[in-house]
Formats: structure tokens, C-alpha cells, sequence
């Protein structure tokens, strides 16, 4: 086992510095200057140009600043806004709660409904649930994010007024807050409706978000349930006469759930970068919204070291994975 994680290890590292370099040349080809930030549109003299060009190390060969580049980010230096003057490692630890609770929220909604709805597809298998669960599958996996939200944006909060249309809780309702998750300092705060307000903020975000991973899951639960029900174990519990309920729970999806795992935890991982235009469209604080907003403020130290940090967060995801993965089933960390 320690064999096949430092295995794995050795494949993260690469990709970690191939992130790097990559967030480095890219942030690099977006149009504009990030001079144009620290001076605004007002004309200055050559001179003071040049001293802004030297401190944001602009002025260095380009294989120099990504040299500087990584060595800041081996002291966890991931540079100075441009806007805000404030460390952006400092930036994202502070929003990083917002959209971790986006998508947390998200893949309970993903996975309450996405492993029922394959369930009952395998057991119906070429009917009209199977049929009709799958295309509503088909339906939100093809489903823009940008469209589905504005569509129940227009629906349950235009026409119903059923939720709000966008922030993480009522305006009036303040605390400081203590974990960074709205829904948790709504309950410690205990003042009333605070929670309830929290969680309404919520429920749109997290469908819309939610929707495509939904997709995924109840696509792969409906395909490991139909080879497990094909197995002689599952065969042999019927001819003995066991409760379809304890046939379908215990024996058919306890072992069909080992590949319906590795895709939650992936798209576990594929939420935090498809947070990004859900949260500009319901204008929810998180990391996705920022990065965004440092697009078009040429905000370039926001951009490059939150794409890396969200980047890396994905490959660790991934890499637990496929350690849990290599735990569960023997044969992938053989190499089998």
C-alpha cells in the first residue's frame, strides 16, 4: 500500500509544477497591462512608469520572474493584490469557505437525488423510470450552468418568490463570523431565522451547481447496478428467498457504490472550479466570483495564485481518490 501511494505522490509532484508554470504563462497572454492598475488611466512620466514596472518585476526576463515566481510560493508566498494590497493567500483563505459550502451542499443535493434515481433506472431497466431518469439525466448533464440558473432564477424567485436571488443570507442579520460557513455561524449566532435565511440562500446555488454532478452519479450508479445484479451472489440471495429490499441494499448497491465513490469524489473536485459562473450569477462571495472580478481588474497576482490553488486543490482531491481507491479494492494498487 505505502508502495502505491508514493507512487502516486511521485505523480502529483510533476503535475503541482506544471500547474505552476501553466498558471504562470497564462495569466501572462491575458490582455492588458497590470501596470495600468497601479496608475489608473491618468498619464505619468516614463520614470515613474519604469519604478512601477520594477516593483511589480515586470522588468525582469521572463524565465526571472518565474524563477522569483516559485520561489515565493515555496515560502507560501503567493503574492500582493494589486488591488486590494492584500496577500492573496490571505484573499482566498477567507473566501475559500463561501464556495466550499457551495459545493458541499451541492454534492448532497447531487447525491440524494443522482443514487435513487440510478437505483431505480437499473431495477426498471428499458421502462418508462428508466427512460424518463435517464433522459432528465441527459437533460441536466447538457444543461449550461449560466442558463439553468437564470431559468430558476426567473421561475422560483421572479414568479414564485419562493428564494432569494442572490448573497449567502439576509441583510438583516449580521454576526462575525467564526468558520467561514454561513450556515454554521447562522447557528451559533443563535439569533432567529438566521439559519433558515442561510439555507434559502442556498438552495438555487446548489442545485444549479449540483445539477451536472446529479447527472454523472446517477449514470454510473445505474450502470455498477446492472452488471452487480448480473452477479452470481445477488443470483443466489433471490433463490433463497431473501427480501428484494435486504437483495438490493446489502448485497447489489453496497458493492455497486465502489465506483459510484470514485466519481462523487471526483466530482467532488469539479465543483470547486464549476463554482466559478454559478457564484457570478447569484453573486455568491466565494472564491469563483473573485477570480472573475480579477479578470476584469487585471487583478494578475489574484488570478495566478487562486487558478494555482484551486488547480492544486483538484489534483490532492484527486490523488485522494485514488488512495481510497487503492484501499478499496486491492487490484488498482497492484497495478491490475
Amino acid at each position: 500500500m505505502l508502495t502505491y501511494i508514493g507512487r502516486r505522490l511521485a505523480l502529483t509532484i510533476p503535475t503541482i509544477f506544471a500547474l505552476m508554470f501553466l498558471t504562470f504563462l497564462a495569466v501572462r497572454l491575458v490582455p492588458g497591462d497590470p501596470v495600468e492598475v497601479r496608475t489608473g488611466e491618468r498619464g505619468i512620466s516614463p520614470e515613474r512608469l519604469a519604478q512601477f514596472r520594477h516593483e511589480l518585476g515586470l522588468d525582469q526576463p521572463v524565465w526571472k520572474q518565474f524563477a522569483d515566481y516559485v520561489s515565493g510560493l515555496a515560502q507560501g508566498d503567493f503574492g500582493i493584490s494589486l488591488v486590494t494590497k492584500e496577500p492573496v493567500l490571505k484573499e482566498f483563505l477567507t473566501l475559500f469557505p463561501a464556495t466550499l459550502e457551495l459545493a458541499f451542499f451541492a454534492t448532497v443535493f447531487a447525491v440524494t437525488f443522482g443514487i435513487p434515481f440510478g437505483v431505480v433506472a437499473a431495477l426498471r431497466r428499458g421502462g418508462i423510470l428508466d427512460h424518463g431518469l435517464m433522459g432528465v439525466a441527459l437533460f441536466g448533464y447538457s444543461m449550461p450552468i449560466f442558463w439553468w440558473g437564470l431559468l430558476l432564477i426567473l421561475f422560483f424567485s421572479v414568479q414564485l418568490d419562493l428564494t432569494p436571488v442572490s448573497g449567502r443570507i439576509d441583510l438583516l442579520y449580521y454576526f462575525e463570523p467564526v468558520t467561514g460557513f454561513m450556515t454554521i455561524d447562522a447557528l451559533i449566532s443563535g439569533q432567529e431565522g438566521a439559519f433558515a435565511s442561510a439555507l434559502s440562500h442556498l438552495v438555487l446555488p446548489a442545485v444549479v451547481l449540483g445539477t451536472i454532478p446529479l447527472a454523472a452519479i446517477a449514470r454510473m450508479t445505474r450502470s455498477s447496478m446492472l452488471e452487480v445484479l448480473e452477479e452470481d451472489y445477488v443470483r443466489t440471495a433471490r433463490a433463497k428467498g431473501l427480501p428484494p429490499l435486504r437483495v438490493i441494499g446489502l448485497h447489489a448497491l453496497r458493492n455497486a457504490m465502489i465506483p459510484v465513490v470514485t466519481v462523487i469524489g471526483l466530482q467532488g473536485g469539479t465543483l470547486l472550479a464549476g463554482a466559478v459562473l454559478t457564484e457570478t450569477i447569484f453573486a455568491w462571495p466565494g472564491v469563483g466570483k473573485w477570480l472573475i472580478e480579477s479578470i476584469f481588474r487585471r487583478d494578475y497576482p489574484a488570478l495566478q495564485g487562486g487558478v494555482l490553488l484551486i488547480s492544486s486543490i483538484l489534483v490532492l482531491v484527486n490523488l485522494g481518490v485514488d488512495i481510497v481507491n487503492g484501499v478499496i479494492n486491492p487490484r488498482v494498487r497492484h497495478g491490475r
